[in-house]
This record gives C-alpha cells, structure tokens and sequence, in this order.
C-alpha cells in the first residue's frame, strides 16, 4: 500500500503545474474525513484577511497527493505523512498542529482477553502459531491508527510482521463489516469509527495505542515552500483561522460534535464519544516528529532517516504569530 501511494505521488508531481499560490486569490485548504480533522470545515467562516476553500477528502493519503500536485495550498496530514513526503523528497513544510489523539485497538468480542491485557494477548497470539491458526490484525495501512498500533505492538514484544497476520482495510468505514464477518481478531482504527463500534458492540476496548514514539500525536498542518513564498499574509491568516477554530471547538464540544456529524454524516452520540479521545493541539512538537520518523524507518515505513529534513521542514514564524507564543513554548 504505501509503495502505491508513493507512485500516486510522484506521478502528482511529475503533471503538477510548475506555478506557486497567487497572493490574494483563495487559499485552498485540504483535511481528511475523520473526527480529529473536521474542525477544518469551520475554517472559511472564521478566517480574516484570506478566502479559505476548505475541501474534505476521504483519506490523508488523498489530501497529501493533493498538495504535492498543487491542486491545493494547504494540508492537514499526520506526523506519519509528513515523514512519508519528506522521506519522498517532496516540498513540505509543517506550519502548525492542530489536533492530537484520536485513535483505539478495539478486538473481538469473542476473543478472551481484557483491555490493556498485553500479556494475555501476546500468550493468546502464541497458542495461535501453536495451533497452526492465524491471529488476524487490521489497520488502514499507511494511516497513524496502523503506525502507532505497530509500535505499540513492538513496545510489548508483538511483531506484528512474524507473529500475527497483517490485514490492510484501506476504508476505515469498512472496520465493522471486517470485524462482525470474523476476517480480523483486533483492529486499530481512528475515530469516529472507533467510537461507533464500539457503541455498535462490534468489538469491546483494548487499548490507545499512544505507549510509543508518536505518542498520540495526530495531525500536522502542512504548505508548501512556493506558497510560502508567493502568500505569506495568506499562509498567515489561514493559520490564524485554524487556531481560532481549535480553540473554538475546545471549549465547546457542542460545535466540534455537530461538526462531525455534518462532515462525517454520523449520529451525535458516536461523534460525543469521539470528542473524548481528541484534544486541540497547535504546537509542533520537533522532537516527537524526529523520533516517529526513526520509528517509521525501524518499522521500515519509509527508507531513510529523515530527522535532518525533518527538522529543517519545520516553520514555526505563523504559529509564533498566531498564538503570541515563541517557538520553544509551540514544541522547537
């Protein structure tokens, strides 16, 4: 899977218009459809000094090809994004966070082992191989819910290479039809379709898979460096709409619900359960994006190490204005 999104990239890039954004025309903002990226919806109204198009797309990997290929100016992606781009050698450049958390493990409702239970697990998984069965494991591959349930697996002894089987489903929306047909025995998924299966007693809890590098760091707002260049007050006041909006949805839960119901087209119940596993972040946290891009090398999700480029993609002069804060409060 992610060797086909990187020839999705780079075929993006090799048709991508050799032009930059034009100062003044509309910044065109992509977010991905899931509970922690849907507070981007709210940032047309709430921008001053730019016209914001805030466009949905299904997944990050989408809205990631989007930006490279200059179809739109701004991105929100995830840590393993960005790391994936920078591994590619494509312009990126993280300006702001925005939300943090975001992602379960559910497993099976028949499977005898009690949340956070890891001992448990890796002896279930192991009478398994014993018995010539296999311990099925689905993620979307490429996705933070898969890179933070591997290195949770790896922090507890599980290879999830040798010991378990790896099952990619690519459309999180998919995760509840995988888990009632019995096709996986535990699943990583992000909200709001964890919270919906739960409610929907498809799979019972087992852990947040934040016991890693990534700890449960989500999503990263991303440019290019010709936007930059051509519309730095519009790159601003985008930033700007987007802290405002976190900080809106912050402090009323009421209006990030709604939101994702709007976005997602889910029921309030689900998106209020969602909203408990997300938090508003607007930092960068540089030393958190070096060690998750290591353990995306380790993990072999991407081929190089990328903590130089890592380090040096991070522009932090919009936050700064934006927050009031200097850049060793927002995460350098």
């Amino acid at each position: 899977m992610l060797k086909f999104i990187a020839k999705l990239l780079l075929a993006a890039v090799a048709v991508a218009p050799l032009v930059g954004h034009a100062e003044g025309s509309p910044i065109k903002l992509g977010y991905a459809k899931c509970a922690q990226c849907t507070p981007i919806a709210l940032t047309p109204e709430n921008a001053i000094g730019v016209k914001i198009d805030a466009i949905g797309f299904n997944t990050g990997n989408d809205v990631l090809t989007a930006l490279v290929s200059k179809s739109i100016d701004v991105a929100q992606v995830t840590y393993l994004h960005y790391a994936m781009a920078l591994d590619r050698g494509f312009d990126v450049v993280a300006i702001s966070g925005q939300i943090s958390g975001g992602q379960q493990v559910l497993i099976g409702n028949d499977v005898p082992v009690a949340a956070n239970d890891w001992d448990s697990l890796k002896k279930l998984i192991a009478q398994y191989k014993a018995q010539g069965k296999v311990f099925r494991i689905g993620a979307s591959r490429g996705n933070a819910s898969d890179l933070e349930m591997r290195g949770s697996f790896a922090t507890h002894g599980i290879d999830v290479n040798k010991d378990v089987e790896f099952v990619n489903i690519q459309n999180p929306a998919d995760d509840t039809q995988a888990l009632r047909r019995g096709e996986v025995q535990l699943i990583s998924t992000v909200e709001p379709y964890a919270t919906q299966i739960l409610q929907l007693h498809a799979a019972k809890f087992f852990a947040f898979p934040y016991d890693q590098a990534a700890g449960n760091l989500a999503n990263l707002i991303v440019t290019r460096s010709d936007v930059i260049a051509s519309d730095p007050k519009g790159v601003q006041a985008t930033v700007n709409a987007i802290i405002k909006v976190d900080h809106m949805v912050g402090a009323n839960k009421t209006l990030w619900v709604d939101t994702i119901g709007k976005v997602a087209g889910l029921d309030k119940t689900i998106a209020a359960g969602a909203v408990e596993n997300l938090t508003p972040d607007d930092k960068m946290y540089r030393g958190a994006a070096v060690a998750i891009g290591q353990m995306m090398h380790n993990l072999k999700y991407i081929n190089s190490d990328v903590s130089s480029s890592i380090k040096s993609h991070m522009d932090y002069q919009f936050l700064e204005v934006a927050t009031g804060k200097s850049k060793t409060e927002l995460g350098y």
